[in-house]
């Protein structure tokens, strides 16, 4: 089955078209990058996709069912996962706590009265750390990580929902080349243990072509290229609009 399906998909903001007539099938456990130049429509697609927007025109199906009028928790809770290009995560707790809150928040028990967080989930916290390689961290403020680590922490948190697709916008922002290539590796690893679907923004080139199977271009607001890695970097469009072949 396909894991999602934009149909036709339109969204503007006064009179500026943010994305217009925007079609694309992710089928299940493939792993594809969205790029295209400031301004393209890439945060406002991913937007439409989670359900912080909903399109002017258009339909977006997941698994078979429209995601019109479905709120973002209830996207959440149906498999869809996120990360932003800002990680977002709980400094003030530890990095096992973290893990803990997604976890209880996954369950729909995050405001229940109950048992005290430090007993909750606790198991299944330090195995969705280990996922991520920050077992051996779980003691440690999420505050006192390095960037590459708190990356990896919400990550993580994006994991407790167990996604079937995950959207990471801009995953390795402000990071070093090698916390790069590890982390997106990672991604690409987890993908195919867990069949998952991986949408991700990027501006680096490096891992656009070293990690997507597919690349889906936007300028605009509209597609213009979608396609392997090597039909995209050598596309004339392509180069124009993305790759510095204008001024």
């Amino acid at each position: 089955m396909s894991e999602l399906r934009v149909s036709s998909v339109s969204r503007a903001f006064g009179g500026v078209q943010a994305v217009e007539d925007v079609s694309f099938v992710l089928e299940a456990g493939t792993v594809t990058a969205l790029i295209g130049p400031n301004g393209a429509g890439k945060s406002t697609l991913f937007n439409l996709i989670d359900g912080q927007l909903e399109p002017d025109a258009g339909v977006i199906e997941f698994e078979g069912q429209p995601l019109s009028r479905m709120p973002t928790a209830a996207r959440t809770q149906a498999g869809i996962g996120r990360t932003f290009q800002v990680a977002q995560t709980f400094a003030s707790m530890t990095v096992l706590q973290n893990a803990q809150m997604a976890l209880v928040a996954a369950a729909g028990a995050a405001l229940s009265i109950g048992a005290p967080l430090d007993s909750r989930a606790r198991v299944d916290a330090v195995h969705l750390l280990r996922q991520v390689g920050l077992d051996d961290r779980s003691g440690s403020a999420a505050a006192a990580l390095a960037y590459g680590d708190v990356k990896r922490l919400e990550l993580a948190l994006a994991l407790a929902v167990r996604p079937r697709l995950l959207l990471m916008d801009e995953p390795t922002a402000g990071m070093a080349p090698g916390e790069r290539t590890a982390l997106m590796a990672l991604v690409v690893e987890l993908a195919r243990l867990h069949g998952m679907t991986v949408l991700f923004t990027e501006h680096s080139m490096d891992i656009v072509f070293g990690f997507a199977r597919r690349v889906l271009v936007l300028s605009r607001g509209r597609l213009i290229a979608d396609g392997a890695p090597d039909s995209v970097r050598t596309d004339p469009a392509v180069q124009a609009v993305y790759l510095g072949r204008e001024g």
